[in-house]
């Protein structure tokens, strides 16, 4: 990025064009309006952090490295998490507030009407409820006091007026921030990792196009021999508790198949497509997914395990994640979190190293009622109940505030369109003490306190690989799994469910209160393995054959496979591999798809004696050597072609039956597709084959493109005011990597790696972001990472900086 004074010159640029309407690409597509500028957005150049700040906790110091790293020492927890809400705040103050506004159904109080029916959604679902529900909970633990000294840091810098370019622009304040406002963070988070509304597309696929197609394009378990636990994944396990071991402490794509299995006969109907469509736009976001494994001390080169992590989650400016790093007497932890959150999330103390990868998991049920003529109470259980029912108001800028009806059933919120209803059952509905648990990882000394930690980790279901300076390693699936029953008898969550009658329902459940995990599965009993000597994850199915249901919506196992393969390979090689292999594994471009479909794509050409053009493509394909690098003609020709592919194969049938792009299979459903299919029935899977070569070769050339780098590139990482804010955005860039490699990219929905890190616990750590630590425009580190993220140059994750105090906090009221 430019320096100080040439960003000064760029906004100027802007400001002088009279910058008018911009679209907000972060959270949710909106339109947003640029207040009259008075002048006031210089105020946001001269933002530097005050030497000496008051804090109300004790005294403390923040030190900021050469990469915006901040380093907090306290000798008081409170203190130093003053310290953090304090330096969050001041470099992502905008981002922290905008999220708030997402999910507490506020934005169009300062954009206006474009973006009442976001609002509406999240006010209906009303995850402002189920955060002071989590709140009541964690306030009484030992991180409740550190998130309210979280929460007095940021609002001692809106208090100072010390506010970043974006409110100047739009000419409003921030709101007090609180602590519920930080749990709020936590269910926004769960929401992006496991809001799927998977049920109802199914339906209605099946309704449209046949059970058949159906169970085609989406089945419930694809047909691979690489899940998480394997068979070579040689571990332990806990002994099952005869007692409910929950009870004592209750009260995390690439290409995932969004849509999940059909489960045949049981799927019971579609609830239309108007609500589906609807919901569909606020599930979590295409693509997203993560990589992470662990090897053992005996296959390093120290000795000791090495654990790597690279979450691909949404691509922004400036970035989804925060790096930081605490010291107390009670913790020395660095690593990553979210703008928000006070705890570092994924990073490593003294004593191990820890990650999250998404599960997949099911977690949200929907349910169908009877409802009496009136709309007013739905049947349950043999009676007829009242909807509990609240009136809401949307402010709403330049127009008129409306009200709306926010009503909810037994089982959760309930969700309506085009006179259709679903009521709705989430996890993370009821209070959740995920914030505890990430707060006791910070401070814990080993394995054992590891997993004590864990059971309290509800929400979200993640794939948790973690590794220690003893040399132990572990694998858990961590959150809450539900149990459904109909009749006595288990059942899969993949099905709409009938609510009237109890269908599926979660014992102990007690949406927007505090919950048994008397309805879940517990503990002991879910996926885990203690001790393995190498895993991997990658979002595909977790076992083979598990004991309880876990869920459908697994990614293709493109990735889990080629990091299973080159582990494999490193460990028969008898050599120890260091921090550079596992760097080097990161940046793997191989994509297993062209290995999948290529074979028979040539095959096709020859027998159909094809163009000479068809038949230099072809040639271009097999001189191609299957990895998608920038620089790769092939790759780029691959790319264009998978894509037609699958759009012709399933176009036809789903414009009939008025089916858009959301509701497309994934490409191992695609690769794997039987010619017999209906789906071919007036053009042939050859034929399909062929026409998309010649789309792809008439794409390339429409567009001039002449690499994979020059269609495969960073331009939709974008700031949340988008194009219409330029300045503000990253240098386009040509990228590696494709939604099936492990250098993972999906350039149409701006989805990656959003922050990689390689750790041996104990020792050498390193990190990097795509973009920078701040979210100040006029900061030298808004994009400082960002070129070194392209290539995967990682920096280290220091445990300590030689740079100078940057802020004295001192003891005093703030």
């Amino acid at each position: 990025m430019p320096a100080d004074t040439t960003r000064r010159g760029v906004l100027a640029g802007a400001l002088a064009a009279g910058i008018g309407g911009l679209t907000l690409t972060g959270a949710r597509e909106l339109l947003l309006q640029f207040a009259p500028l008075s002048g006031r957005a210089w105020n946001a150049a001269d933002r530097s952090l005050p030497e000496s700040v008051e804090n109300p906790y004790g005294e403390a110091t923040l030190r900021v490295d050469d990469h915006g790293v901040p380093h907090v020492e306290a000798d008081d927890e409170a203190a130093a998490y003053f310290a953090v809400g304090y330096v969050q705040a001041f470099d992502r103050l905008f981002q922290l507030d905008l999220q708030r506004r997402v999910m507490r159904g506020q934005l169009s109080e300062i954009v206006g009407e474009a973006t009442l029916e976001d609002d509406e959604f999240h006010v209906r679902m009303d995850f402002a409820g189920a955060a002071d529900a989590t709140w009541e909970v964690v306030a009484e633990t030992p991180a409740g006091e550190l998130v309210e000294a979280y929460a007095d840091g940021v609002n001692a810098v809106i208090e100072a007026g010390l506010l970043p370019l974006e409110f100047e622009l739009l000419d409003y304040e921030p709101r007090e921030w609180t602590p519920v406002d930080s749990m709020l963070m936590e269910k926004q988070i769960s929401w992006d990792l496991t809001g799927n509304f998977g049920e109802l597309r199914t339906a209605l696929v099946a309704d449209r196009l046949g059970e058949a197609v159906a169970n085609d394009l989406f089945p419930e378990r694809m047909d691979h021999d690489v899940p998480i636990l394997r068979d070579a994944v040689d571990a332990d396990r806990l002994e099952a508790d005869d007692g409910d071991s929950q009870n004592d402490t209750g009260g995390d794509g690439d290409d995932s198949d969004r849509t999940g299995g059909t489960n045949g006969s049981d799927a019971t109907g579609s609830v239309g497509d108007g609500l589906t469509t609807w919901l569909s736009r606020y599930e979590s976001p295409t693509g997203v997914g993560s990589n992470s494994w662990v090897v053992s001390g005996a296959h390093t080169e120290s000795g000791t395990p090495i654990v790597a992590y690279d979450p691909h989650l949404s691509l922004m400016t400036p970035p989804l994640w925060y790096e930081q790093r605490v010291e107390t007497p009670e913790r020395s932890v660095r690593g990553a979190t979210f703008p928000g959150v006070p705890f570092v999330i994924a990073g490593a103390n003294d004593s191990g190293t820890w990650s999250f990868t998404n599960v997949g998991a099911d977690v949200l049920d929907c349910y169908r009622y009877d409802i009496d003529d009136g709309g007013e109470r739905y049947r349950y259980d043999g009676e007829w109940l009242e909807f509990e029912s609240e009136e809401r108001e949307l402010v709403v800028a330049g127009g008129e505030n409306r009200t709306i009806t926010v009503r909810k059933t037994v089982h959760g919120p309930v969700l309506e369109r085009e006179e259709r209803t679903v009521g709705v059952a989430w996890t993370g509905h009821t209070a959740t003490r995920t914030t505890e648990a990430i707060d006791e990882f910070g401070r814990s000394g080993g394995l054992s306190d590891l997993l004590e930690a864990t059971r309290k980790f509800d929400l979200p279901t993640q794939n948790l690989v973690y590794a220690d300076v003893d040399g132990r390693t572990l694998y858990y699936a961590t959150g809450q799994l539900p149990i459904r029953t109909i009749d006595g008898e288990d059942v899969p969550g993949n099905r709409l469910f009938d609510g009237s009658a109890g269908e599926g329902e979660w014992e102990g459940f007690t949406p927007f209160g505090e919950s048994s995990w008397d309805g879940f599965v517990p503990f002991e009993e879910k996926p885990h393995a203690i001790d393995p000597d190498v895993l991997a994850t990658a979002n595909q199915r977790v076992v083979d054959d598990p004991e309880h249901y876990v869920g459908v919506a697994y990614a293709s196992p493109y990735r889990g496979a080629r990091i299973y393969d080159r582990l494999d390979e490193a460990v028969e090689n008898g050599g120890g591999t260091d921090l550079e292999f596992h760097r080097d594994l990161q940046s793997d471009t191989d994509d297993g798809r062209a290995d999948q479909l290529l074979p028979e794509l040539f095959d096709v050409v020859e027998d159909r004696d094809a163009s000479d053009r068809l038949a230099d493509a072809a040639a271009t394909l097999e001189d191609w050597n299957r990895r998608m690098d920038r620089g790769e003609e092939g790759a780029l020709l691959f790319a264009r072609w998978m894509d037609q592919f699958r759009r012709l194969t399933v176009e036809p049938q789903f414009e009939e039956a008025d089916l858009d792009e959301s509701y497309y299979p994934n490409d191992w459903a695609i690769a794997t597709l039987s010619a017999d299919s209906d789906l071919y029935a007036d053009r042939s899977r050859e034929a399909a084959m062929l026409e998309a070569l010649e789309a792809a070769l008439d794409e390339i050339d429409d567009e001039g493109w002449v690499t994979y780098g020059d269609w495969n590139t960073t331009g939709p990482i974008e700031h949340p005011f988008g194009v219409e804010a330029a300045f503000l955005n990253f240098d386009e860039r040509p990228l590696d990597g494709s939604r099936a490699t492990v250098d993972n990219y999906r350039v149409g929905s701006a989805v990656g790696s959003s922050w990689r890190m390689v750790v041996e616990p104990g020792g050498e750590a390193t990190a990097i972001l795509p973009g920078g630590n701040s979210g100040d425009y006029f900061s030298t580190h808004y994009g400082d990472q960002f070129e070194r993220w392209i290539d995967n140059d990682q920096k280290s994750m220091a445990l300590s900086t030689e740079a100078d105090v940057a802020v004295s906090f001192t003891e005093g009221s703030s």
